[in-house]
């Protein structure tokens, strides 16, 4: 049994290697976007209600064993507290920005379905927001998490598997 959290910036890759790394290690992994985000609101944008997200992730981290990933760091304190590792990935930025672009074209081209209805203004101001939180933000949080013991930093996310897979 063990409990990982993921963090880490748009495009880092945090999806993809939390799908992989649950699958290797057969525990559920959770995206924090489902439970931020209210998914049955008519627009995309809409903030689920702050109870029933709390509610949401309570809920996962009461579970014997997961995955939690996100970009996400103000309320993700249960998380945090239990989890056995918070990997903090560090992808370099041009890799996250590729990644950022060329997801925008596959859901505009309709290669792959989406909720999210993008705007190139939206992936623009991703891309600036992105920065900011890679540059300053996720380092703030390396430097002043007050359980260093449980952060391991990685800058690809394949290194993850090789942390947690024999």
């Amino acid at each position: 049994m063990i409990k990982i959290h993921i963090i880490g910036g748009a495009g880092s890759g945090k999806s993809y290697i939390s799908a992989l790394l649950s699958q290797k290690l057969n525990i559920p992994h959770h995206d924090l976007d489902d439970i931020f985000w209210d998914n049955q609101a008519e627009v995309y944008g809409v903030k689920a209600p702050e109870e029933q997200r709390d509610q949401k992730l309570r809920g996962i981290v009461s579970q014997d064993s997961w995955i939690i990933e996100g970009v996400y760091r103000s309320w993700v304190d249960p998380s945090f507290s239990v989890a056995d590792k918070i990997i903090v990935l560090m992808t370099p930025l041009s890799v996250q920005e590729e990644r950022i672009w060329a997801r925008y074209e596959e859901r505009i081209s309709g290669v792959v379905t989406s909720k999210k209805r993008e705007t190139l203004e939206g992936v623009r101001n991703l891309l600036e927001w992105n920065k900011e939180y890679n540059l300053k933000k996720l380092s703030h949080f390396v430097e002043n998490y007050e359980n260093k013991e449980k952060i391991i930093t990685v800058s690809s996310n394949l290194d993850i598997i090789e942390l947690f897979v024999n």
